[in-house]
């Protein structure tokens, strides 16, 4: 029997770990490594924040996100080894001096200090110069940065470049959490482990592919920061483009980390531009306004607290994305994600091309495309839409829409189906400028802007609801 891997101990510090990525995500996904028993006994959690709170404090602001947040219910005695590797700090991220209070608590001789900036990236350079000033820093220790590294291209070179100049490269993890999610990760075990697909994967038998993430919440007291990011910036640009990395690119040549990235840029180079001439029929972007979610009235973007009345910044996008290679040309992806929408989803559709002869126009005049449909959230699993024959002794042969079904959750009963940050924890617009165009609105509750389907119906296709 293989043995199980080990992790070395650590120092985990978590810079901004009172904010919102902190309390919804890193606590919950920590505390479910913790209960799996994947935190070695020696790993300690710091918080860096701004307030002047002390160690309870951070310890019962823990308690109360996973009360919030968990939905799986606290195990005490989980819980009783969780908390008693929290501690907190009070450090000014924009002050260099007070970065010395890490030299106090960070042993580097028994365990590996990982950086974990959970913060908006202009203060990335600030946490860098810190450290370095600190003298705190060796060879081993790591630092993690999450999306969006800067707003355009030259405030990203700018960030890396800070980094670059106090960490090597070895020590820095650039992470996107869509990619620990395992439905993510089943994508290269479908594709390349399964001949059914791996034979259909290309342009001769898929027609079209859909890729949707979908949010009931709406800014949720950031506006200040998303209202500086976007739709675009914040999902689209990382989440969905990853994943359609994962869609559309060639074999690699095995499974290491460096192979594998190698095909996805190979797509991302591939694909068309979306230039100033055709934005407008390429995408659109809207803002949502004032409607109801499951049936409670909710404000529209430009009513949420905090709020710029004459913003223009997008809560929603849709584009359709070309890709110029052998293997996928001809076949468009549509891409859309938004806040407020009708509900919380995050799928892939592959839709089939239509037989070229139809022998059943007593069920359907035309015959329905077959679908492959993986569920990334919140219901993870996959499902292929076919047709099959209605049982009964009928002198002609009807058809109906059947699907098979695997969901993980049922499939795999007895293995733990972790989130995105675990795993990664644990291994760890210019167009639109030129157009000058502004979002359209769509009631809160709703699948976007009208404009949306369009985008798609101008190509005769409709978004999978």
């Amino acid at each position: 029997m293989k043995a199980k891997k080990t992790y070395k101990p650590c120092d985990l510090i978590i810079y901004g770990a009172l904010g919102d990525l902190s309390k919804r995500k890193l606590l919950i996904s920590l505390y479910r490594l913790e209960n799996a028993n994947f935190i070695e006994p020696d790993t300690r959690i710091i918080g860096v924040d701004l307030h002047d709170i002390k160690n309870t404090g951070f310890v019962e602001i823990a308690r109360k996100s996973l009360q919030e947040f968990l939905h799986d219910g606290i195990d005490e005695s989980v819980w009783e080894r969780f908390s008693a590797r929290l501690s907190y700090l009070k450090i000014d991220l924009t002050q260099m001096d007070q970065y010395r209070q890490l030299n106090a608590v960070i042993d580097q001789k028994s365990r590996i200090m990982v950086n974990y900036f959970a913060v908006s990236p202009f203060l990335f350079k600030n946490i860098c110069q810190g450290l370095a000033k600190s003298g705190i820093l060796t060879e081993n220790s790591r630092m993690v940065m999450e999306k969006p590294i800067g707003h355009d291209l030259k405030s990203s070179k700018e960030i890396n470049d800070e980094v670059a100049s106090v960490f090597s490269e070895k020590q820095v993890y650039r992470i996107d959490h869509y990619l620990g999610k395992e439905t993510v990760l089943n994508l290269l075990a479908l594709r390349f482990a399964n001949s059914i697909f791996t034979t259909n994967w290309n342009h001769n038998t898929i027609d079209h592919i859909q890729i949707t993430v979908a949010e009931e919440v709406g800014i949720e007291g950031r506006w200040d920061y998303f209202d500086k990011t976007g739709q675009l910036r914040d999902m689209l640009q990382n989440h969905l483009l990853q994943i359609l990395t994962f869609i559309a690119m060639e074999p690699p040549a095995n499974l290491e980390a460096e192979s594998i990235h190698n095909e996805k840029i190979k797509v991302l180079k591939a694909l068309r531009p979306i230039t100033s001439n055709n934005v407008e029929e390429k995408t659109v972007r809207g803002q949502y306004t004032a409607g109801y979610i499951k049936g409670d009235a909710v404000p529209g973007y430009l009513e949420e607290d905090g709020a710029n009345t004459e913003s223009t910044t997008e809560s929603f996008v849709a584009l359709r994305v070309d890709i110029d290679n052998w293997r996928w040309a001809g076949v468009p992806f549509y891409l859309r994600t938004g806040k407020r929408l009708t509900g919380k989803r995050t799928e892939i559709v592959v839709y089939f091309k239509q037989l070229p002869h139809n022998i059943f126009k007593d069920s359907f005049r035309e015959l329905p495309p077959n679908k492959l449909i993986i569920h990334l959230q919140p219901n993870e699993g996959v499902e292929i839409e076919m047709l099959n024959k209605i049982p009964g002794i009928d002198e002609h042969i009807k058809l109906k829409k059947t699907k098979l079904d695997l969901s993980f959750s049922d499939a795999f009963k007895k293995s733990r189906i972790f989130g995105g940050y675990e795993k990664l924890v644990l291994e760890a617009k210019n167009a639109w400028h030129h157009y000058k165009d502004t979002p359209k609105p769509y009631p809160a509750g709703t699948w976007g802007p009208v404009a949306s389907v369009a985008l798609i119906a101008r190509d005769g296709r409709a978004w999978e609801e």
